[in-house]
């Protein structure tokens, strides 16, 4: 039985833990599946359940076709690994199914090797889910045995929910859905916009599981420069923010999204990890180096880097020197290590623009 453990502030920052989920809406023929050309094709997975690829048969990346739930219930076992808590779907049991389906093909191995899963989309999965549940005991009637359309709506909100929540938890992985934005006029001539999925369930709950839900639609300029809705205009945004001036669906749970961002998925997670400095704290205990690995890719503000450490002529007064400082690129490699005592500069960093 797996026990609970602390989860130490170096391993929530660390690679590993850092990922996000998001669900992007937009309307149709907007670009949501060109999205994809924005993510790094190597390290990203495309579920496709639309069968909407035309639009980036010159992406480099991999996709997955996907045409029925169950399918798709395998493929985010294997992506999230076994839930603790299930008993049924998503439980050690199924893992083990969904590998024996799969053994010999390559594909548990090939999405492990995807840190980005793309789901395209989350309406047609929830269609998908209809058709399924449709067919259990639980959509129809006990007493009478005719179809119970209350029951399957039920379950179809149960299931989608519960696909959700657990490519949410996969560790490590990225997840990003993409579906339909429709406007609803109700009968009082007043516009809503809202995503479009089989139930309400699903979709009422969808805020409370993802990190970030964003629309993407039609902006034009008025005189004053400012982005105005405009279902006619060619330029396209990402409306991140609740409360925005547009009625567009959205939350920021990180709250470092503008109100609008340029249409790039990864600029976007990048200033999910990387937005409002400082950034990338660096603390050692060792009297010897000190070192921060790695790249940091595409994004559009200022890296706030402070870094930490131990100078050996002031051990025994316990004395920690520092420095901060900032500079504003779009590509930056650190150097590895630093000696203790080093006075940091541009030399140390490769910028790229």
């Amino acid at each position: 039985m797996q026990r609970l453990r602390i989860v130490t502030a170096e391993e929530r920052l660390s690679a590993a833990h850092n990922k996000t989920s998001l669900a992007i809406f937009g309307v149709p023929g907007v670009g949501k599946t060109t999205l994809l050309k924005t993510l790094p094709a190597s390290k990203t997975v495309c579920l496709d359940l639309e069968a909407g690829m035309k639009s980036v048969q010159d992406w480099a990346g991999a996709s997955i076709p996907v045409r029925s739930f169950t399918d798709f219930r395998d493929l985010a076992v294997l992506i999230g690994g076994a839930d603790p808590a299930a008993h049924t779907y998503y439980s050690e049991r199924h893992l083990q199914h969904a590998r024996t389906v799969y053994a010999g093909s390559g594909v548990e191995e090939f999405l492990a090797s995807k840190p980005i899963v793309f789901v395209d989309s989350i309406t047609d999965l929830s269609r998908q889910a209809m058709a399924f549940a449709k067919q259990q005991p639980e959509a129809f009637s006990e007493r009478t045995g005719r179809p119970d359309v209350r029951g399957a709506y039920g379950l179809l909100g149960r299931e989608v929910i519960q696909a959700l929540k657990h490519l949410q938890h996969a560790p490590g992985k990225t997840v990003i859905f993409v579906g339909v934005l429709e406007k609803v006029t109700d009968e009082l001539n007043a516009t809503i916009w809202q995503p479009q999925m089989e139930g309400s369930k699903a979709g009422r709950e969808l805020p409370g599981i993802v990190d970030q839900v964003i629309s993407m639609h039609l902006f034009s300029r008025d005189a004053a420069g400012a982005y105005v809705l405009d279902e006619t205009a060619s330029e396209r945004r990402l409306v991140c923010r609740s409360g925005n001036p547009y009625g567009l669906p959205a939350k920021d749970r990180s709250g470092r999204l503008e109100v609008t961002e340029p249409p790039e998925t990864q600029t976007v997670c990048q200033n999910l990890r990387l937005a409002h400095g400082p950034a990338t704290t660096v603390n050692s205990q060792s009297s010897e180096s000190t070192s921060l690995p790695g790249w940091f890719d595409v994004f559009n503000r200022s890296l706030w880097i402070a870094v930490a450490y131990r100078n050996n002529s002031h051990e025994k007064h316990g004395t920690q020197q520092s420095c901060l400082f900032t500079m504003p690129c779009t590509h930056v490699r650190c150097a590895n290590t630093w000696p203790v005592g080093h006075a940091l500069s541009g030399a140390d960093f490769h910028v790229a623009s």
